[in-house]
């Protein structure tokens, strides 16, 4: 055991739920082995031939534990003789679960897909208006040296003039793409490394950092939390109000407990000059406006005119001013361009240059003028919680004309409805519908339907105690937790229905099913939640999602097994008594078809000869 232990496939295996050290594998093998010999060695059971019928150590244990489940069965069944038809007590009992699931709803946070610690974060820098190119990238670097720091931190890429939330453009725009470590190889979850980058970066002066990680679903937005516009529906171009309505909006977003990280790349204060051009003085020199601005875009910007393949290589040809001589604003009147006739005009003779303030790009989304918010759900709230905080500050703050809309994921978050309840209900519905075929009753499937809330409360209650949201994965386990409390219900009306078709009243039908199948469901239902057991403390990757699949299912099956085999009794007592003497089909019969019609065949056969023989008794005489 020891050395299978020691094999690269099972040593992983195990490792993954007990980190195995050297210490622990000596244990665990020791205690494999000794299990291994009560099994293998029959003589320890007292089954050899000829041996002495004697009980070893596992025979003791087993026999304890029989005789222990024995005891706990009688108690069981002779507590369902007292609650079982007591109908009044059942409904309340269903009803308070059903209650405490709306109570637990409400406080319990709400999301879509949990964002998951996919080993990169995403480090945005935005220096004042007016930076140059080459003092954000040094306060890049300033961001990369803090993050290279940390033991958990394999490499920093840094960027200077683009940021990847809002996809802002600009000389005071910056990206830091910082990789971490495998999760096997460090301590820190990335959410606590960005809570201590946000520390350090503290004492980066004069410039704004914010963290952010990919998004949960890679395609949708640009980084994880949550993605919104600010919509200026008024179509009057006003850029100067858009600014004043959006920073009063993030003034107020930042009020909200549930926000973290709100960053937008919109300003309308950004150093500029305007280009004012005289064209009476244009026209009077022979200057055409479309040639002097494209002249001037060429010269101060550039152009790709040409490439040409040199050294088995291609080199691409750019047209442009040297920087000296388009370095400052004066650098105009030693800039030319071409008349009709073919004469040089400086540029001063019909152009001037006036400083002002304004927006460094225009974005639109969906026709309207936008400025994009990226931002992030504050420690302790889901998604679901801060795009509620958001449209509630939305609704109180934005004047008339102004609103917001949703991009990535949390415009599939906003815009999803009910459609999880739906789902549910179609579940339900089906689960339904077969059960009443199976029992040809519209009121005996009630019984398991409704005793499903007790169930679903735990996995409410559990989700809520561990911290996790209701989120897509809390409800694939949701629908997952209807069949298997559902199997559970099967079990016992399926005896009960045996039983009362055996002749038994009602009360003892439920009691004998339920007692029938208390151990089996016991066995199969704590069985499945010491399975879970590793989803519930899964870490690295997909750890949330399994946490909440895991909590989800065994929150559910603990409280729907120990609460809901003593409900489920007094329910089916409760709808048997309803639907008891009664038939869905006018001449329903449990036997199956194939009796049926053997029965009516030797029937029939059996009235033609003793008709035979009648006729012939009459002939004789």
């Amino acid at each position: 055991m020891y050395y299978l232990l020691h094999i690269e496939f099972v040593h992983e295996l195990v490792s993954e739920q007990v980190p195995l050290t050297q210490t622990r594998t000596i244990i665990v093998a020791s205690v494999m082995s000794v299990l291994f010999i009560f099994t293998f060695r029959s003589v320890f059971s007292g089954s050899e031939v000829g041996e002495q019928k004697i009980r070893g150590p596992l025979g003791m244990f087993l026999y304890l534990f029989n005789q222990g489940v024995e005891k706990v069965t009688g108690g069981y069944a002779a507590v369902l003789r007292r609650i079982a038809t007591r109908r009044l007590m059942t409904m309340v009992v269903t009803g308070f679960f059903g209650y405490g699931i709306l109570l637990v709803n409400n406080v319990l946070p709400t999301g879509f897909v949990p964002l998951e610690d996919q080993g990169i974060i995403y480090g945005i820098i935005q220096t004042p208006p007016g930076s140059t190119l080459e003092y954000t990238n040094s306060k890049s670097h300033e961001l990369a040296v803090i993050c290279k720091g940390l033991d958990e931190v394999v490499s920093v890429s840094s960027l200077a003039g683009y940021e990847v939330l809002t996809e802002g453009r600009g000389s005071n725009a910056g990206t830091c793409i910082i990789n971490l470590k495998p999760w096997a190889d460090r301590k820190l979850t990335s959410k606590q490394i960005i809570e201590e980058l946000e520390e350090k970066g503290t004492a980066i002066s004069n410039v704004k950092l914010e963290f952010f990680e990919p998004p949960a679903v890679p395609g949708f937005g640009a980084a994880g939390g949550f993605s919104l516009n600010l919509l200026d529906k008024t179509n009057s171009g006003d850029y100067e109000q858009l600014g004043k309505v959006t920073d009063e909006f993030m003034k107020a977003l930042s009020k909200r407990k549930e926000l973290k990280g709100l960053f937008t790349f919109f300003a309308t204060d950004y150093p500029q000059y305007e280009i004012v051009i005289d064209n009476d003085v244009a026209m009077q020199k022979g200057v055409s406006i479309a040639d002097a601005m494209n002249n001037l875009s060429i010269v101060v910007g550039s152009t790709w005119e040409q490439g040409f393949i040199r050294f088995g290589q291609f080199f691409k040809v750019y047209v442009q001013s040297a920087p000296e001589f388009r370095r400052f604003p004066e650098d105009l009147e030693n800039i030319f361009v071409k008349n009709d006739d073919g004469e040089m005009v400086p540029y001063s003779a019909f152009m001037m240059l006036k400083k002002k303030q304004g927006l460094n790009e225009i974005n639109r989304y969906n026709l309207y003028t936008t400025a994009a918010i990226q931002g992030a759900p504050a420690s302790g709230y889901s998604t679901g919680q801060a795009i509620e905080a958001i449209q509630e500050v939305a609704a109180e703050t934005l004047p008339r004309g102004f609103g917001i809309d949703w991009q990535g994921l949390s415009y599939d978050e906003a815009k999803k409805g009910n459609t999880a309840t739906y789902v549910f209900i179609i579940v339900v519905m089906f689960v339904y519908l077969v059960l009443v075929g199976q029992y040809e009753s519209f009121l005996l499937p009630l019984a398991v339907i409704i005793s499903l809330p007790v169930g679903l409360f735990g996995s409410f209650l559990m989700l809520k105690i561990m911290g996790l949201a209701n989120d897509v994965y809390a409800q694939f386990g949701l629908v997952m937790l209807v069949g298997l409390l559902g199997k559970n219900a099967i079990l016992i009306m399926e005896f009960a229905v045996q039983r009362r078709e055996e002749g038994l009243s009602l009360k003892d039908a439920a009691i004998e099913g339920g007692k029938l199948r208390f151990r089996p469901i016991l066995m199969t239902s704590f069985a499945f939640i010491a399975g879970l057991i590793p989803l519930v403390r899964a870490t690295g990757p997909g750890a949330i999602g399994n946490r909440t699949i895991g909590t989800t299912a065994v929150g559910g099956m603990l409280v729907g097994t120990v609460i809901g085999v003593f409900v489920i009794p007094g329910l089916y007592y409760l709808f048997g008594k309803m639907a008891d003497g009664k038939k869905l089909l006018g001449e329903e019969t449990s036997q199956p078809l194939s009796e049926r019609l053997e029965h009516d065949g030797h029937g029939a056969h059996g009235v033609d000869r003793a008709s035979d023989s009648h006729d012939a008794d009459n002939v004789s005489q």
